[in-house]
């Protein structure tokens, strides 16, 4: 039986700020990490002697790996300290970094992966009930921004410096600089995180019991119509840029900077667009992105507007993840690390399906086709959510 969370009982007496800001620098090196492959894709095919289809599976690899992880963590973790286990998986994340930059396979490169996927499946897991933890619940949907603000950061920054850094030190270069930050992050969780101990032992029981809730059952396939759709053209994003739009490296650095920038928009239009009735802002992601992704198969590669419609699709996607969680912290407020593992396993398995969609698609037909699949699962998923009241709690305020 799903049993009664401790949070009450384990939350600090003071907010820790400090161990919210070393969480949000995780979120950055783990969304960097898992994503750099997208602006490294053509040079690590290259490298590795794969096709850009097979790279970019090493995307869904990590996705793969991170849905097995974040339906496990609170079962594998059991009891143990909850600092413990994000200093154990933010090691884990450096070691995958190195491993990728020695990469002399591609089934070398996938293990890597592999591994990163676990740390992306349990730190995502784990971090909504953390957060609860270290804040009073009056300041959770900040501290909630602000890790989120670590997306911001990773899709800013990672993507262009990754593209314009390849053409210097190479792509393992690349990967090679990301590991010294991780390992400051790894000195930092050990110094702000408070203890945070684990008085229960969750089973998998539990997670069954949650997603048997209907609304929260349509919420989580909302959801991964809508990462599945933000992924199926966002892995594929660089041969789009360069096979359509025309452009080199530094025009494609400077688009996919334009698309990282966005994120901080993001982040703070969620904050503000989020009040309190969120069911009709559920279907805003894959709306508007599903139609920022059609603009693109249609501007005839004209470099303003594509960056134009990067923009306002970045925004939207920094914003979608800030939605969801709220939605969920809301929904499933009486069980945060089962609704956390559940949420984390279906984006991740959205993000693999995605790539593996994208991927097919590019590789059997065309850089059009993988982005008009993109479309089709927009659809699909503004299709579900309607007005968003079917994905809210009995008895809901917002009801």
């Amino acid at each position: 039986m799903l049993q009664k969370t401790d949070t009450e009982d384990t939350r600090q007496p003071a907010a820790a700020w400090g161990g919210v800001l070393s969480m949000s620098l995780c979120v950055a090196m783990l969304l960097a990490s898992e994503f750099m492959p997208v602006s490294l894709l053509t040079p690590m095919a290259s490298g590795l002697g794969a096709t850009e289809g097979m790279t970019g599976q090493a995307v869904s690899m990590s996705g793969l790996f991170a849905v097995a992880a974040s339906l496990l963590i609170t079962s594998v973790a059991g009891r143990l300290d909850r600092k413990w286990v994000l200093v154990a998986l933010t090691g884990l994340m450096m070691l995958s970094l190195v491993l990728v930059a020695i990469a002399k396979s591609f089934t070398a490169l996938i293990i890597a992966r592999a591994m990163l996927g676990i740390c992306v499946g349990g730190f995502w897991a784990l971090a909504t009930s953390i957060i609860m933890r270290l804040v009073p619940q009056a300041d959770v949907p900040r501290a909630l921004s602000l890790m989120y603000g670590g997306q911001a950061i990773a899709a800013a920054f990672a993507a262009p410096l990754g593209s314009y850094l390849e053409d210097i030190i190479g792509w393992r270069g690349v990967f090679w600089a990301l590991t010294p930050i991780v390992a400051i992050n790894l000195v930092w969780h050990l110094i702000v995180l408070p203890s945070l101990p684990q008085r229960e032992r969750r089973s998998l029981g539990a997670l069954v019991n949650v997603l048997r809730r209907p609304h929260f059952a349509r919420g989580i396939v909302a959801s991964m119509l809508s990462w599945g759709a933000a992924f199926t053209m966002f892995t594929y994003l660089r041969p789009y840029l360069e096979q359509l739009t025309g452009g080199d490296v530094t025009t494609v650095s400077l688009l996919l900077l334009v698309l990282g920038c966005s994120g901080f928009f993001g982040t703070w239009m969620s904050g503000r667009i989020i009040k309190s009735n969120v069911a009709p802002l559920l279907k805003l992601p894959a709306l508007v992105m599903g139609t920022a992704t059609l603009g693109l198969l249609f501007n005839g590669g004209m470099v303003i507007i594509t960056a134009v419609l990067l923009f306002i699709w970045g925004a939207m996607n920094t914003a979608m993840s800030v939605i969801f969680m709220t939605w969920m912290s809301r929904n499933v407020d009486d069980a945060p690390e089962e609704g956390g593992s559940l949420m984390v396993a279906a984006i991740q398995a959205s993000i693999l399906l995605g790539a593996v969609l994208g991927g097919v698609l590019l590789d059997g037909w065309s850089i059009r086709a993988t982005f008009y699949g993109s479309v089709v699962l927009s659809c699909a998923g503004v299709a579900l959510i309607r007005n968003g009241h079917r994905m809210l709690k009995p008895g809901s305020d917002e009801s």
